[in-house]
């Protein structure tokens, strides 16, 4: 598909200003002033056009909890949010522990056909914690392996599946998290994980990346793993960056404003490579009962926007590099940027748009999140996937239709 964004602020991780963008056959194929072609026309005039998201952390429920989420709705909420590629964990049911569930996902996503989506690989069997042997049976290829959701306990299982992810050439992604010790202190139970498996990286130089970072002790630990060069890579999500002292359940639990400082003096200084949602739907009846989790693609981009760049923290360029480039290079996707060449995945904001969140709204079967109800600067009007537009802002009432 052919579609000219004309008379728009560019911005991405090294440019900010006034452009045409021509998409072509679904790849970027001019940047520059004054393109004229005879194809869909966009007038950008007043808007920002920034490289489309791309999510290192999501649960779209589908096998097994498909009333929280599907593939369908986790893809309308990811475009909505303005994200065109997602990394989705292992933990359904049954947990992705083989190529059967892998390339059901994939076969899904293909057919719902709105953004790009890569399956993660349970590290052990059934997230049990003590099984790596399903990992010699993929044959379906996968970039990431982990059990997100809670940690891997036994550091011998670790450690021998950081040795096997170093051989097939896949990153592992930490769940930083030693559930008996979260039962006394869950600080504690997050600190002392990412010191251990920092510590298997440095020993195996396996990439490890770690995920949901929330304290200043762990931040601290990957601040100096990255000063000694250690394999490692990680993220922070909108909600530890944003809220503290807030007693909304989530896993790992939204911690004190110390460590909201620390971890934005690491985003500031480049020690946080990626903002990740860790979008985890739930149904009011499970939220009630206590299960963690928030359903943060459709507020993602105004809450970094809003307490990152609103507050001066950083500038666009430096979040678009944190919620684009940056992940789209770990997961080996050709996006993340506004240059000839890479895919036509770029979304239209307006940056000026305060509104108030309401859940109701969502298009996620997830109406779970902390943010309902608060003001927000920055709205995405428009994404578009290989020059296809797939979510236009007032467009949501027909999608609930369709699910």
């Amino acid at each position: 598909m052919n579609i000219l964004i004309k008379n728009v602020r560019v911005v991405d991780f090294n440019k900010d200003e006034i452009l045409d963008v021509y998409i072509e056959n679904g790849v970027i194929k001019e940047v520059r002033t004054n393109i004229n072609k005879d194809c869909k026309v966009v007038d950008g005039k007043g808007l920002v056009l920034l490289p489309s998201f791309v999510d290192m952390h999501c649960h779209f429920r589908d096998p097994g909890f498909t009333y929280k989420e599907n593939i369908l709705t986790g893809s309308l909420a990811a475009v909505k949010g303005g994200y065109t590629g997602v990394n989705l964990m292992g933990n359904t049911n049954p947990p992705c522990s083989n190529s059967n569930i892998l390339e059901y996902v994939i076969s899904k996503a293909k057919e719902v056909n709105l953004i790009d989506i890569h399956q993660t690989v349970t590290i052990t069997r059934n997230m049990e914690g003590k099984d790596i042997s399903h990992l010699d049976e993929l044959r379906f290829p996968t970039r990431f392996i982990s059990d997100d959701g809670r940690g891997v306990l036994r550091s011998k299982v670790m450690l021998d599946a950081m040795m096997k992810a170093k051989k097939m050439g896949i990153t592992v992604i930490s769940h930083a998290e030693d559930e008996e010790i979260s039962k006394i202190d869950t600080r504690l139970s997050e600190n002392i994980m990412t010191i251990r498996d920092i510590s298997l990286a440095k020993f195996t130089g396996t990439p490890l990346h770690i995920a949901h970072v929330s304290t200043k002790e762990s931040i601290n630990e990957i601040i100096r793993a990255k000063e000694e060069g250690v394999n490692v890579t990680c993220e922070v999500t909108p909600h530890h960056i944003a809220l503290y002292d807030n007693d909304y359940k989530v896993n790992p639990p939204i911690r004190e404003k110390e460590d909201v400082d620390r971890l934005i003096y690491a985003i500031k200084n480049d020690y946080v490579d990626v903002i990740a949602t860790d979008h985890a739907p739930h149904t009011r009846e499970d939220k009630e009962k206590g299960a963690p989790g928030i359903s943060g693609l459709e507020t993602a981009f105004s809450v970094c926007y809003t307490y990152l760049v609103k507050n001066g923290h950083i500038d666009l360029k430096k979040l678009s590099r944190l919620m684009s480039k940056n992940p789209a290079k770990l997961m080996g996707f050709n996006k993340g940027q506004i240059d000839a060449g890479f895919d036509g995945d770029v979304i239209l904001v307006d940056l000026n748009k305060k509104y108030r969140v309401d859940s109701k709204g969502f298009v996620s079967k997830g109406k779970n999140t902390p943010f309902d109800g608060m003001e927000l600067f920055g709205e995405v009007v428009m994404t578009i996937k290989s020059g296809r537009i797939v979510y236009k802002r007032g467009d949501e009432d027909d999608n609930r239709q369709v699910i």
